[in-house]
């Protein structure tokens, strides 16, 4: 998958991985990739600074643990996120069937619906 393709969509897909639980940044990556039977392969680059700015507008809370002698900041869905999160699936949904309204092919005249 083009990785311009995921703009714009990016912290719903956070969010939706913290719903079922806290993880820690690695994980989160580790979800996304599953989840998406291995197409969505996003780099650190572009999935810590998402989990920051996410944790700043108040969707996600993070504490630091110490995890095998290395520190790791473990992220949890908050309230606002799970309103954010079910505000993205509801614009996904309606978007989704725009595209796939104007891309499906036209049907030939004549032909019934």
């Amino acid at each position: 998958m083009r990785p311009d393709a995921v703009r714009g969509h990016l912290d719903g897909l956070i969010l939706s991985v913290l719903e079922d639980g806290p993880r820690h940044g690695y994980a989160i990556i580790e979800a996304l990739q599953a989840r998406s039977g291995g197409a969505l392969d996003l780099p650190t680059g572009t999935v810590y600074p998402a989990l920051r700015r996410l944790e700043r507008a108040g969707r996600l809370s993070g504490s630091w643990s110490t995890v095998g002698g290395r520190e790791r900041r473990t992220y949890t869905l908050t309230r606002a996120g799970r309103h954010a999160l079910a505000a993205q699936r509801a614009d996904w949904s309606e978007f989704s069937s725009v595209v796939e309204a104007v891309l499906r092919p036209p049907r030939p005249a004549g032909e019934p619906s």
